[in-house]
């Protein structure tokens, strides 16, 4: 299901690009011959789709369906919900309400900075629109928090280069790998077709975890045992351009902020697919585990100051109580935050909405 690409490393390899077998068919994605015959621009979040000539709606995606998706999303925050919402319980507007509020916030991993900012606004408002019910207080905190996360809301537009070069991080057990999977399949239904590089060479099982997502998709797999992660990486893109793929996505290996040199490795690895298509890549997305909390915004500064990042996906935020980390980033670090995931599942890993967020997160 894959084509092995054997290249002795080289500090800053430049191969020229070759062909890429065609994976074996039996097991084909419903949406595999649906790959558009023109570029199209695809906001992913509203499975909106325009071409240069006309605009059309995907059909949206069925009532129960998004019922379900919100059921759960509610479920898996409602560790963090209930630190928050069950203060207001008869609560008074008083000293004494505040000060939990704050703790809540801090133990949900909000952070110092976004919870001094949200306690400062929420007690302005409270002063000005003379609020004198703690249910009038939780509605406006809720109206605060979903200004705060609003920016962070920002859809994965499909269809602005040919090939869109995705490359994707993160630290260790972060849900990297199955997590490109996911998206892989997101982007078969969106009509796009996929090629993904197994760019973590480190790690034997990634590959081949990296080999049943393509094989159960249909997709090419470019791998090699071991080797140059950016040599990888550059096949990558080289055969995409060469038949017309419209997205690479590149994994890499799992590393800490604070291993220099595997940072300084992403950095190569960036500076060649860059060689080997102009202004790639163009997504840089960071894989980050939800309950990590405070962490996880460190890194966020630390792979953003190395890769300039466009995105994150925030994964395993079911049974969090540390959902505040949003917040945390948005005040801190307001990278658009694509996607988050609740759960194992293909279909639990859906585009952000600060306003579904916030809502699982207050009702």
């Amino acid at each position: 299901m894959f084509s092995f690409f054997k290249r002795k490393p080289k500090e800053e390899p430049v191969p020229a690009a070759q062909s890429v077998a065609t994976p074996a068919s039996e097991s084909i994605s419903p949406n595999a011959e649906a790959t558009p015959t023109t570029p199209a621009i695809i906001d992913v979040a509203n499975a909106t789709v325009a071409d240069p000539v006309q605009r059309n709606d995907l059909a949206p995606a069925p009532a129960e369906q998004k019922r379900s998706w919100l059921t759960r999303l509610k479920a898996g925050l409602a560790k963090t919900s209930s630190n928050l919402t069950t203060l207001f319980v008869g609560a008074r507007i008083d000293d004494q309400l505040y000060d939990e509020l704050e703790a809540a916030l801090l133990t949900s991993d909000a952070g110092v900075e976004a919870t001094l900012f949200l306690l400062d606004a929420l007690k302005k408002k409270v002063k000005d629109e003379k609020l004198t019910e703690a249910e009038q207080v939780k509605s406006a905190l809720k109206f605060l928090l979903l200004e705060l996360l609003s920016p962070l809301q920002k859809p994965l537009e499909l269809g602005r280069h040919q090939p869109l070069v995705m490359m994707i991080a993160g630290v260790n057990g972060a849900g990297k790998t199955t997590t490109i999977g996911k998206l892989a399949k997101h982007m078969q239904v969106h009509g796009q077709s996929v090629l993904l590089a197994a760019g973590d060479t480190f790690r034997a099982a990634a590959r081949e975890q990296l080999t049943v997502w393509g094989a159960r998709n249909d997709i090419t797999v470019i791998s090699q045992e071991s080797g140059d992660p950016a040599a990888v990486a550059f096949d990558a893109v080289a055969s995409a351009r060469a038949k017309g793929t419209d997205i690479v996505m590149v994994d890499t290996a799992g590393r800490l902020p604070t291993q220099l040199h595997l940072m300084e490795e992403l950095k190569k690895v960036k500076r060649v697919i860059a060689k080997g298509m102009d202004g790639a890549p163009q997504e840089v997305l960071l894989i980050i585990d939800g309950n990590t909390g405070q962490n996880a915004l460190a890194q966020v500064r630390a792979f953003d100051d190395a890769l300039q990042l466009t995105g994150l996906v925030i994964t395993k935020l079911d049974g969090t109580a540390k959902g505040g980390v949003l917040a945390a980033i948005a005040k801190n670090r307001p990278i658009p935050v694509y996607f988050i995931g609740i759960g194992e599942q293909i279909d639990d890993l859906q585009p952000f909405n600060a306003q579904e967020f916030v809502d699982a997160l207050f009702n």
